[in-house]
């Protein structure tokens, strides 16, 4: 997987068309966008998906999303009043606030970031983030006395936590017994899990984890024509895709300027993090099954219901439909989904025990008023055969601007 999500420097134009779903809720024309940042005006998914009014039905109130990453800097204009309280799982300098990367910083934004600033606005601004720092790529590689377990730790932290939500857009080819019952423990206490499927798809193409695990929804990333990224991995574990193409990211720590190029898997998963806060948000009383349920019900796919395309799962998510129009068939509140399993969780498992929290550091430099507190196992997919769509996977890639995707021995942003 690759080591960061991508960069200005690691911009790429694919020439050659990938498989298509039919198109996101709204084609995207072209059409005056707002006057507002240079960057917001670069968020070409939020006019696709209807986001302006989606937000006049939810803004993703009440919903909480761990974001279990290189960290969050609350301290951005975007994300003030937006971070709560968290945990830092590595065991190193600084706290769950203090980015090493930017990437972390990026997802949060992108999920409830209220644009203040010329940041990026979120999907679901109304809904707040929890942030766990873990050690990804560089990081870990010049930390070595980080503990390995800290990815577990986080997501058991996550699963412990008011959020209902878990947001995870890093990868590893590598599984450990530990993170695998620390998926499991998330499911059991009703969360609904998302994670990046990785961005080799055009390379080795293997299973990624934590996405690989069955509990796990793995999120593939989408162009704004509908067609799935080139480097999206396809190795049986895409549940659904997203918006990852084109979209702009926090260069790095500094935190001065966001750079063009390819968010990749891990800004679809945020995205798809935000969907469903969205789709939550509205409907309190649902458990993460019956919107997980709604989320692939009503996906944009010209394929028959029920089956499932190697490269964009259920096909490309469209919170809109159940916001705007209702649509999405909720399902058994017990029976999840991915595994078609009886999950143990709470039926109300949008509305976690009050007394519930990540851990008591309050979030950095949040302002006083707002009182921020706060293997081997692969995914079932349908016949190849039988998706009218997927109509040939060549594809002529041209890397522009030097190295396109810098290879790290461990863990990585996917």
């Amino acid at each position: 997987m690759t080591a960061v999500m991508g960069r200005a420097r690691r911009r790429v134009r694919v020439l050659g068309a990938l498989a298509v779903a039919a198109s996101w809720s709204v084609v995207f024309v072209g059409a005056a966008q707002p006057a507002a940042a240079d960057t917001q005006s670069k968020q070409w998914y939020l006019s696709a998906m209807q986001a302006e009014e989606m937000w006049k039905v939810t803004t993703g109130e009440g919903i909480k999303v761990a974001v279990i990453d290189s960290g969050v800097n609350s301290a951005m204009p975007s994300l003030q009043g937006q971070v709560l309280k968290g945990v830092d799982a590595t065991g190193a300098p600084g706290d769950e606030t203090d980015d090493y990367s930017g990437h972390g910083t990026t997802m949060a934004e992108m999920i409830a970031g209220t644009g203040k600033g010329g940041g990026l606005k979120g999907l679901a601004p109304g809904a707040k983030i929890i942030p766990l720092r873990i050690a990804l790529g560089e990081f870990e590689e010049e930390k070595p006395s980080i503990t390995t377990q800290d990815t577990a730790n986080a997501i058991r932290a996550a699963a412990d936590s008011d959020a209902q939500i878990i947001n995870m857009s890093f990868g590893s080819f590598y599984s450990s017994p530990q993170q695998r019952e620390a998926i499991k423990y998330a499911e059991g206490k009703g969360k609904l899990l998302f994670a990046a499927v990785g961005n080799e798809g055009h390379k080795e193409n293997k299973r990624g984890y934590p996405a690989a695990y069955p509990e796990v929804v793995g999120v593939a990333s989408a162009d704004r024509k509908g067609k799935v990224s080139f480097y999206s991995q396809h190795a049986g574990t895409v549940d659904v895709a997203s918006p990852g193409s084109d979209v702009s990211v926090w260069c790095d720590n500094s935190f001065q300027s966001y750079c063009d190029g390819d968010g990749g898997t891990s800004a679809a998963t945020a995205i798809a993090s935000a969907s469903a806060a969205l789709v939550w948000s509205l409907h309190p009383d649902w458990t993460a099954n019956q919107v997980l349920n709604v989320l692939f019900d009503t996906a944009s796919r010209d394929w028959k219901k029920g089956e499932t395309s190697k490269y964009l799962g259920h096909g490309l998510i469209r919170p809109s439909m159940n916001v705007l129009k209702g649509k999405g068939d909720p399902g058994d509140p017990d029976v999840s989904p991915l595994t078609k399993e009886r999950t143990t969780g709470p039926a109300a498992s949008s509305k976690p025990d009050a007394s519930t929290s990540a851990s008591p550091q309050p979030a950095k430099n949040g302002p006083e008023g707002d009182k921020p507190v706060a293997a081997e196992e692969t995914k079932s997919s349908g016949d190849d055969s039988q998706l009218g769509l997927i109509l040939g996977v060549a594809a002529v890639v041209v890397v522009l601007g030097g190295v396109a995707y810098a290879v790290v021995r461990r863990r990585k942003a996917a």
